[in-house]
């Protein structure tokens, strides 16, 4: 993988962690990089489940991909909420 290819995983992973946290409601009380890391890792699980189910790669957006990879960064930022403490 080329050092463009992982800028913009991450990017997308910030995108996709930022959408988890906005579907999740109520107020989540954990740091911005923890949403970040929660969004790179589900980018990257959420891709690799689209892969296995073949809907990865299709015509124009892979709205399929980008669902699973939303639900995954809110499963892992409600995670993240119940289980995080300050301090």
């Amino acid at each position: 993988m080329a050092v463009t290819g992982i800028i913009s995983a991450l990017v997308i992973g910030v995108i996709i962690g930022a959408l988890g946290r906005l579907v999740v409601p109520g107020k989540q009380s954990i740091p911005i990089w923890l949403t970040m890391v929660i969004g790179v890792v589900a980018a990257l699980v959420g891709t690799a489940f689209a892969s296995v189910l073949g809907v990865a790669d299709t015509r124009g957006v892979d709205w399929i991909e980008l669902a699973l990879q939303v639900g995954l960064a809110a499963v892992g930022v409600t995670a993240a909420a119940k289980t995080y403490r300050r301090g």
